[in-house]
C-alpha cells in the first residue's frame, strides 16, 4: 500500500522525516522516497528500491547529499515517488498513497486534450504521480486541482506536496478511506499516515483530517483551504491487518481493537462450538498481525495463549517481500521456527488476520503437522474475502479468482454459487458451513472459522456507515 511523511519546520528536518519515514515500512516494501526544501538549495529528491534492504539501510547517506526545513518522504509498494514537478502551479514534489484504476482512460483524455507527455516506465506505464500531478496542473490553484483530480480518479489519493517555498499542502482522499494525521510541535508541523511516527518525534497531534478535507502547513500555523466533507468509509482492513499495532484510526488504536475482535470470536465459538474449545491445548496467532487476535481469544475462553512457532525475523522482517510469489512462499517456511514442546501431541487452534488466498497458510499447516501438532484449528479474524480491492493497492489480485474463498465457491457449483456470496459468508447456513468444510479439507484443518462482519464493526466501535467493507461484501 504504502504510508507519506512531511514536517514543515524553522529548523532542518531532514532527520525527523527520515525517522518519520521509516516508521512507516510495515505499509510497503518496493521503494522508498524524500524530497526537501531548503531555501539556498531549493528542492532536492532521492528515491531507492527497497525490495532488498530496508529504508533506513538505502538512506543511510541521506544527510551527506540533502537538507531542508522542510521535507517529505514515503514508503511506496507502487511507482517511484515522491517525483518533483514544474507547472504554472510552480515547482513542487508530490507524493500519493492510493491507486489510480482509469489511468489509461485518463492519459488518453489528457494527451489527446492537451497534447501533452508522460515519461514512460519499463513496459510502457505511466508513473500514477505523474498522472496525478498532471490532473493537478490542469486548475489554476492546488486546491481546485485536487479538487479535479479526486473527481477524476476511480480509486484513492490521499495526497502531500512540498511546495518551493517550503510550505506543505495535505489532502485526504475523497471519503477518507485512508488516514492522515497532522502534529503540531515547537518548530512547525507534521502530516503522517500514522500518528505514532510524528507522536515519536516530540509533536502531538493537532487534528485528524476529514474525508477529502485539504490544509496547508507553515512552521507558524495551519490553514483549511477546503472543508471536510459528509461521507467517509475509512478501510476496515486497517484495524484487521495492515495498521500497526500502535496506530490509531479515528480515535480506535489497532492493537485494542483486535484484542476485542479476538474476544468476540470466542464468544461466538463458545455459542456456536459449545465444548470444541475445551479440547484445545494453546491458542496462538499466526505472527505477526494474527497475534493480538488470539490474545483476545485466548483472554476470553480461557484457554492458555502460547506462541507454538516463532518467525525469524532478524533477517527476513517482512512477510511479503520479494515480490516473486514462489520466493515469498519459501522465505515464509523458513522463517517459521517451531518450538516443539509447544506442539507436540498438542491440539492448536490459531487465529490468523484473514484468509486472502491460502497459499502460505497451507503451508503453515503442514509445517505445524510435520511438527508434531494432533490437531490444527483454524479462526480468521475477519471475514472471507469475496472481493479483490479496488480502492487500495493492498490485498489485491489479479483476478479475484484468485481468492480461495472464490475458488471453493466455484468448485461447489460454478459460477451459480457467486448468486449467494452472503450465504457462503455465514457459517449458520447451509452454503456457508460447505465452504468451511471445504476449505479445511483442502488445508486439513480440524476446523476453520470466520469472523463475522458483525463481530468486525463491533470491534472497530465505529458505525457500519463510516466503514468501508468491500472486499467482504462488495458494497462500495
Amino acid at each position: 500500500m504504502g504510508g507519506f511523511f512531511g514536517i514543515t519546520s524553522k529548523r532542518d528536518c531532514l532527520a525527523d522525516v527520515f525517522f518519520g519515514v521509516d516508521y512507516h515500512s510495515h505499509l510497503g516494501t518496493r521503494r522508498g522516497g524524500l524530497a526537501a526544501y531548503d531555501s539556498q538549495i531549493g528542492l532536492q529528491r532521492k528515491i531507492h528500491n527497497i525490495e532488498n534492504a530496508p529504508f533506513r539501510t538505502r538512506f543511510e547517506r541521506i544527510f551527506e547529499e540533502m537538507r531542508g526545513t522542510s521535507a517529505i518522504g514515503c514508503i511506496s509498494d507502487s511507482d517511484p515517488q515522491p517525483l518533483l514537478a514544474r507547472s504554472k502551479l510552480g515547482t513542487y514534489a508530490i507524493t500519493m498513497v492510493g491507486i489510480i484504476n482509469n489511468a489509461d482512460e485518463l492519459i488518453d483524455k489528457y494527451l489527446s486534450c492537451t497534447g501533452c507527455y508522460f515519461d514512460s516506465m519499463t513496459g510502457g506505464r505511466v508513473n500514477s504521480i505523474d498522472l496525478l500531478s498532471a490532473l493537478i496542473n490542469q486548475k489554476d490553484s492546488f486546491v481546485e486541482g485536487i479538487r479535479f483530480a479526486n473527481e477524476s480518479i476511480d480509486g484513492t489519493a490521499s495526497i502531500l506536496i512540498l511546495k518551493d517555498d517550503g510550505s506543505l499542502i495535505a489532502a485526504r482522499d475523497k471519503v477518507g478511506r485512508l488516514p492522515v494525521h497532522i502534529g503540531r510541535g515547537e518548530d512547525g508541523y507534521a502530516v503522517s499516515f500514522e500518528s505514532f511516527a510524528y507522536e515519536k518525534l516530540g509533536y502531538e497531534t493537532e487534528k485528524e483530517l476529514g474525508p477529502g478535507e485539504i490544509v496547508e502547513l507553515t512552521p507558524e500555523g495551519m490553514t483549511l483551504l477546503s472543508p471536510p466533507g459528509d461521507q467517509k468509509r475509512i478501510c476496515s482492513f486497517l484495524w484487521s491487518y495492515y495498521g500497526y499495532p500502535t496506530s490509531t484510526y479515528e480515535g480506535v488504536n489497532v492493537e485494542a481493537m483486535r484484542y476485542r475482535n479476538g474476544a468476540i470470536m470466542a464468544l461466538n465459538d463458545k455459542v456456536n462450538r459449545p465444548g470444541e474449545t475445551e479440547a484445545i491445548d494453546y491458542v496462538g496467532g499466526v505472527p505477526d498481525s494474527g497475534t493480538p487476535h488470539a490474545i483476545g481469544y485466548a483472554n476470553q475462553s480461557g484457554r492458555p495463549f502460547a506462541r507454538a512457532f516463532i518467525k525469524y525475523t532478524p533477517t527476513w522482517s517482512r512477510s511479503f517481500m520479494p515480490a516473486n510469489q514462489t520466493a515469498r512462499n519459501r522465505i515464509a517456511k523458513m522463517k517459521q521456527i517451531p518450538v516443539h514442546e509447544l506442539i507436540q501431541d498438542k491440539n492448536l487452534l490459531f487465529v490468523d488476520d484473514s484468509i486472502v488466498r491460502g497459499t502460505q497458510l497451507k503451508e503453515t499447516v503442514e509445517f505445524l503437522y510435520e511438527s508434531g501438532a494432533k490437531s490444527v484449528h483454524m479462526r480468521s479474524a475477519c471475514p472471507p474475502i469475496m472481493y479483490a480491492c479496488k480502492y487500495l493497492n493492498f490485498s489485491r489480485s489479479n483476478s479475484e479468482m484468485d481468492l480461495i474463498a472464490r475458488r471453493v465457491i466455484v468448485e461447489l457449483e460454478g459460477e451459480e454459487g457467486f448468486r449467494h456470496l452472503e450465504e457462503y459468508c455465514d457459517g449458520s447456513t447451509e452454503r456457508g458451513q460447505n465452504l468451511r468444510r471445504a476449505i479445511c479439507d483442502r488445508f486439513h484443518f480440524a476446523s476453520l472459522e470466520f469472523q463475522s462482519l458483525e463481530g468486525v464493526i463491533k470491534a472497530i466501535g465505529l458505525p457500519a456507515c463510516e466503514l468501508c467493507t468491500y472486499c467482504w461484501n462488495g458494497k462500495e
